[in-house]
């Protein structure tokens, strides 16, 4: 339904689910404001996913700016973690790289995701992620299915680009 891919578009931008949940409100909110101004009622979805990315880039830029404003405080507070020894450091770290390997790899994927221009970048989210199939996303966006495929293959091809220092660096 409509709700769920107006949240699942503001996750796949903002990666925490209460921002998420914050701006697909918002988003409906905006739409429900605005019905009126649309012109063509069948293309209700396809309108929100667009209004829900852009509000989402725009929350995860004033996110961003908020933390860059905050940071500094931190490291000027003298911040620094405790030193552990023995033989629990070395336990405590071989179960730390169990769990943060996987979400270094996931946050590197995201990374590439958000690097990618706004076009594919949003077919990704909506095909890869969402798991909408191709003539879904056209119809989302508003363009050919024969465009769909097009971009997922350019995404894909600046992806697998930006991340093959992975594969070579687990053999």
């Amino acid at each position: 339904d409509s709700s769920s891919l107006a949240f699942g578009v503001a996750f796949s931008v903002l990666r925490q689910r209460e921002d998420a949940e914050d701006v697909a409100q918002e988003a409906f909110a905006k739409a429900y404001r605005s019905f009126n101004q649309l012109r063509d009622r069948a293309r209700f979805r396809a309108w929100l996913v667009r209004m829900t990315w852009r509000m989402a880039l725009d929350r995860r830029r004033a996110n961003r700016r908020r933390l860059a404003r905050e940071l500094p405080a931190e490291v000027d507070a003298g911040f620094q973690a405790p030193l552990d020894t023995g033989l629990e450091c070395v336990q405590q770290r071989d179960t730390t790289r169990a769990i943060v390997a996987p979400r270094e790899r996931a946050e590197h994927l995201w990374k590439a995701i958000e690097a990618l221009p706004e076009k594919l970048r949003l077919v990704v989210v909506l095909a890869g992620i969402e798991g909408h199939d191709l003539h879904e996303v056209g119809a989302l966006l508003e363009i050919p299915e024969g465009t769909v495929k097009s971009r997922l293959f350019l995404a894909r091809k600046q992806l697998k680009e930006r991340l093959s220092w992975m594969v070579t660096s687990e053999r």
